[in-house]
């Protein structure tokens, strides 16, 4: 929808009524349209039950369910504070992290309830690794960076090859082979980024999560690292949050559309299942108006 101003001319009749709909939607509860959570027909890495989480008073998501599928790529998208990123970290407890915040429902991982009192949640992270929205590799050569993650977490094996399987894995070993010693930092932002996707598969996850990876990127980074994710989904499960639409269709087989209303409503799923159908037959109407640009 355009931009309104002051000196706008009068709003023709469609824009007037593709606008109050938008608004009527976006300013009630936010309900999923009649069946429009189709859970993936495939094996589930996680599965997802009313999952929610509270920092301090404050609700931030509600009523999550959902299956996430073994090695593929899954996307969340979503208008920004719906939510995304906040059910991105429940998947590896990185919220726990947050003072205040607190989950409810259930996370299982591969049958098991991450959230049980039993579990580890250092064990967690190194098996559910994360990428974050600006490269941040550490003040230290490519090797050390690459190699720190597998020395904390007891990783056995000659660290020689290690490294040099992890550069590969995240397609940037031809690039720095010659200067190992070099500083991480001294990269550019898209080497930077697969340098920190190397640091994560260093650790063998089984799992990358990743947080708009590629939202500081210039477009030729961003297209090395949408042909690196889809390169990982044959060995690693993959779960993306973008505010890319045409992104979200590059790289994912299935995707979740979040929506937070407004006064205060929480973050809920509007709507979940594969790319394609949402993208092209989407059921509820709010995400099709979100997808085509309406609003967002």
């Amino acid at each position: 929808m355009r931009q309104l101003t002051s000196e706008s001319p009068t709003i023709d009749a469609e824009d007037k009524l593709a606008r109050m709909s938008i608004e009527q939607q976006i300013g009630r509860a936010v309900q999923p349209a009649a069946d429009a959570i189709r859970n993936p027909p495939e094996e589930a890495v996680f599965r997802l039950h009313d999952v929610g989480v509270w920092y301090g008073n404050k609700h931030a998501i509600s009523e999550i369910t959902l299956d996430i599928p073994l090695k593929r790529v899954t996307a969340l998208i979503g208008p920004s504070g719906c939510g995304k990123s906040t059910l991105l970290r429940c998947l590896n407890r990185m919220n726990d992290l947050i003072p205040g915040a607190r989950i409810e429902g259930s996370v299982e991982y591969h049958g098991a309830n991450i959230y049980d009192r039993t579990v580890d949640p250092v064990e967690v992270r190194r098996r559910i690794g994360m990428v974050f929205q600006k490269p941040n590799p550490f003040p230290k050569s490519i090797y050390d960076n690459v190699a720190f993650g597998a020395r904390v977490n007891g990783i056995k094996g000659n660290m020689d090859d290690i490294v040099e399987r992890s550069l590969r894995q995240a397609a940037i070993w031809e690039e720095v082979k010659n200067d190992l010693k070099k500083s991480g930092l001294a990269l550019s932002g898209g080497q930077q980024q697969r340098l920190c996707i190397a640091r994560a598969l260093a650790v063998q996850p089984d799992v990358i999560l990743m947080d708009e990876p590629c939202s500081a990127l210039d477009p030729i980074a961003t297209l090395k690292i949408e042909d690196l994710i889809r390169e990982l989904t044959r060995e690693y499960t993959i779960v993306i949050v973008t505010h890319n639409m045409q992104q979200a269709a590059r790289v994912s087989d299935y995707t979740a559309f979040m929506l937070a209303a407004e006064h205060g409503v929480n973050g809920q799923l509007v709507e979940y299942g594969a790319t394609t159908e949402i993208f092209t037959q989407p059921r509820d109407k709010r995400t099709e108006d979100y997808i085509t640009g309406r609003f967002g």
